[in-house]
């Protein structure tokens, strides 16, 4: 199966293989290197509204880019609608492609504020967030979400109805519960369901560790990209069909010398 591309708003994706957010990992440096290996899309680390709006020094360096690394969608995260569209007026102004909105961290701090999976249990609040980071915004908006927030109430297909509904250009889908953290089963048949119910493109997500695996999961589901998170890591030739899932050393070490490289170049000392 060759994969084709595809487009969120305006913008097209030629390669639909994207690099999912992950706190503490996809900053600038590795966003390029992905970018350089194929990544289509580059997803940055969940990014605080509030530190947006109250101008926070590390916040304001986690939304820097070039334009190598385009296109670039900024994830934003938060459960307030007033201080998310803020945000998104910010991020406007910025020369990235798309403003995410993670629905889907099911870390405890965060859903604790209301945010992340949170979101899946209050969908009412969920579309009002969407739609005012809509209408704060002129580039086209995504949201990452899960399939539900336990085993009993799997309500990814309805809740990617809303998120259409509310204005977002695109979806992602992580194939597990909240409550399954980042262990157990993932269950892709969710995806196909969410695929089914959209009509906007549909990105799936959750234990894929090679390109193969990503091109079987868009022949299974139908869905229109892959997002790529932990297996990325130490391995950025992820997203090339072209090399093997065990590459050679040099191209190991080059891939590392590479990611030191942009390293030095973009992160403060």
């Amino acid at each position: 199966m060759k994969p084709s591309s595809f487009s969120i708003g305006p913008i097209e994706i030629n390669q639909p293989f994207a690099l999912a957010p992950l706190a503490g990992y996809t900053d600038l440096p590795f966003r390029l290197l992905c970018r350089e290996f194929g990544a289509g899309l580059v997803y940055s680390e969940m990014i605080s509204c509030h530190g947006l709006v109250y101008d926070q020094h590390k916040t304001r360096q986690m939304i820097a880019t070039v334009p190598d690394e385009q296109p670039l969608a900024l994830q934003l995260f938060g459960s307030e609608p007033e201080v998310m569209a803020q945000a998104a007026a910010m991020i406007d102004k910025e020369p990235v492609a798309f403003i995410d909105i993670n629905m889907g961290c099911p870390v405890r701090k965060v859903i604790k504020k209301g945010a992340g999976s949170a979101l899946m249990q209050t969908p009412k609040l969920a579309e009002q967030i969407i739609r005012r980071v809509v209408a704060a915004t002129s580039k086209p908006v995504t949201v990452k979400f899960r399939t539900g927030w336990n085993h009993q109430s799997i309500n990814a297909p309805e809740f990617a109805r809303m998120v259409e509904e509310a204005g977002a250009s695109a979806l992602a889908v992580h194939a597990r519960t909240w409550s399954d953290g980042f262990s157990g089963s993932v269950d892709y048949s969710v995806i196909s369901r969410v695929k089914e119910a959209s009509h906007i493109p549909v990105i799936g997500n959750g234990d894929i560790h090679s390109y193969d695996d990503g091109l079987r999961l868009m022949a299974e589901t139908g869905c229109d990209g892959v997002m790529i998170g932990r297996a990325a890591l130490g391995a950025p030739w992820i997203f090339s069909p072209h090399i093997n899932i065990e590459p050679s050393r040099s191209l190991r070490l080059g891939a590392l010398s590479r990611h030191l490289e942009l390293i030095d170049h973009y992160l403060p000392a």
